[in-house]
Formats: structure tokens, sequence, C-alpha cells
């Protein structure tokens, strides 16, 4: 465990929540990531209340004993496992507190291997599990206090490794001079109450499809598999901000069926959760022993505004399939040209 099989720098291991209370008013996204080629384990929290971001952020140098996930402030906690996680953060002083407990709804499912290419490097290369459920506990956030209840909050988590851009950046060499030509990305986890949907995919700017995975999730492990999602997103106009998406699947009988949802809140994750693109802090990085760190951002400042539409963002949605209503995950990017959806560059919006 304290050493991995790749010399890659760029090696990682992560842990990701995320818990919402299905009305849009508050949204968590945080995570737990180990670097063993790098020596640093960090965490962060980032809260999204109104139209602000409340992030926090911890690092350390990694200890011997990778089994412990704590890091300065931030704490994760096996209570039973892939089914009940403990998260506890004490960092009050830095506007963010919580102790919350997990439990997964259906049984947690591994997802297709992930790779993504930069020319003729892989970039990305890993693998990942994930899993629906529901918290409780408290969380504090800028001054406010919220309840978590089971009845009322839900999310997802994931566990992640492999080989992702993490850590100081690399000389960019020849990619300065061959950039990617666009980015096409959609997770989305939902919870309904008698089965999970996941639905995994990526497209390159063409939309020929590298990644691609629909599945329903039984309470008794019972993995059905939906065929190829159709996905039709609509963007608020002038943007490429998902308002609502209409997806056609189809069950193990052959029937079509159809998942629709409605986007709420977001969590823009290149905004103060370290994720590609954020100018403050990228997962990885060393900071020096015991660093911690904390911003408020005002996500309708110029400034914020306009480096969300270049990164990953994280959406509360609501679900509809089959008359069955459900909550979860819509994470999404589109960056660059995307044929399918009629974006030829980098500037173009939706009409």
């Amino acid at each position: 465990m304290r050493t991995v099989e790749s010399s890659d720098p760029n090696f990682y291991d992560r842990c990701y929540v995320n818990a919402h209370d299905r009305s849009g008013d508050v949204f968590l996204v945080a995570g737990l990531g180990v670097y063993p080629n790098l020596g640093v384990i960090d965490a962060f929290a980032v809260v999204r209340h109104g139209g602000r971001q409340h992030a926090l952020r911890c690092s350390d140098q990694l200890p011997e004993d990778r089994l412990q996930q704590r890091v300065g402030a931030f704490a994760v906690e096996v209570l039973e496992p892939l089914r009940r996680l403990r998260l506890t953060c004490t960092g009050d002083e830095l506007g963010i507190a919580f102790d919350l407990t997990w439990e997964g709804s259906f049984p947690a499912t591994e997802e297709p291997p992930h790779t993504l290419y930069a020319g003729t490097r892989r970039i990305v290369d890993a693998s990942r599990f994930a899993q629906v459920g529901t918290w409780e506990g408290r969380l504090r956030a800028g001054g406010s206090e919220w309840t978590v209840t089971p009845d009322r909050w839900v999310g997802s988590r994931d566990r992640s490794w492999g080989i992702r851009p993490v850590g100081e950046p690399e000389p960019p060499g020849r990619a300065a001079h061959e950039p990617i030509a666009g980015f096409w990305w959609l997770y989305i986890p939902i919870r309904f109450e008698s089965y999970a949907v996941v639905l995994i995919a990526q497209e390159d700017p063409d939309g020929f499809r590298s990644l691609n995975e629909a599945i329903r999730v039984h309470p008794d492990g019972r993995i059905e598999q939906l065929g190829w999602p159709r996905v039709q997103i609509g963007y608020r106009s002038g943007t490429r901000h998902p308002e609502h998406a209409l997806i056609g699947l189809t069950d193990s009988s052959g029937r079509p069926l159809r998942l629709e949802i409605d986007t709420l809140t977001a969590v823009a994750l290149n905004v103060g959760a370290g994720y590609g693109g954020d100018p403050d802090w990228t997962h990885g990085q060393w900071r020096g022993p015991a660093w911690r760190d904390s911003a408020v951002y005002d996500l309708a400042s110029p400034e914020v505004a306009s480096r969300i539409p270049f990164g990953v963002v994280d959406h509360v949605a609501r679900a509809s399939l089959d008359g069955a209503e459900g909550w979860g995950l819509f994470e999404h990017a589109s960056i660059g040209r995307h044929d399918p959806s009629g974006f030829a560059d980098w500037a173009a919006v939706a009409r």
C-alpha cells in the first residue's frame, strides 16, 4: 500500500462525495485524495449557498499509513465497507464544518475504465466505483446551519484511482502547439426510491463516444444495462449552462425509457475545489506541512464567472423516469468544439 505500481507522478487515489436537500438551496461537494508518488495528501469541501461558493482546503505530507483518511480539519471514516461512511470537518474558523454520516441506498457499482489522450500520451487512465445514498448529521457554512436528515438529503459518492493530472503543472512541450479541440463529458448518478441509475459518457469533438455506459442498479445488486444513451441537452441561450436534458434509454426487454432531468443549483469544480483549471489550488500540489486555506467566491463577479464555462460543473439534478421521481448529480462539461451540440469552437454558445 505504500508503493503503487506506477512511477507516474500523476498517480492518485481519491474519494468524492456530494450532498443536497433537493431544494436547490444548498449543495456540498467534498473529497480527499492521496498522491503516493508526490508524498501528498489533501482534501477539500465546497458549499454552494445562494450566489456564493464557500471553499476549504487542507494539505499535508502523506503519512506511511495510507488507510488513515485524515488531513487537517477533514476526515473520512469507514463505518461499514461499501455501505456507511462518516465525514467530519472541524473547520468552523475557516467557514465550513460538518459531521455527516452516509448510507448507501443500493450496492456500489464499478464503472468502465476512463481514459483520455493529449496527442499520443494517455493523461487519464483511471478506475472508479460509484454509489448513491442518503445523509444524516449537521452542516455549517457561511454563518448558516442545516440539519441533515436522510428523508431529504441525498447524494452520490465515488472512489477513483489511477493516472490523472495532479500536482504542479508539467512543461507543456509540443502539446502547447497542438491543444485539444474540445472536451464533452456527462456523468449522472441518480437515486430513485426503488433503484439507482448511473450514466457516464465522454465524446470527442466530432461526437465519437469514447466512454459510454448506462445502467440501473437494483437493491439485490443486479445490474440492468440500459442501452446506448441518446442525449439531448437544452442549454440556456447565450451560454453552455445546461437547464434540461432528455435522455433516451432502453431497458433489458427492449422497451424505450425516457429519462428527463432539470438542473437546480450547481458547484463549479474549478472554483475552489481544485479540479482542472482552478487557479487557486490544484489537487496534489505541495503547499508545505499542515497547510489550511479557505475562500469565499462570488459567482457573479466577472473574474469568477468567466472561468466557470471552461471547467466541469456539478449540478443538483431532479429526474423523472417512467413516472418515478429521482434526485442526484448532473455533472457536465462542454468545452470547445462539439459537433452534435452545434458548438463550432471555444467561443460558441447556445442560441
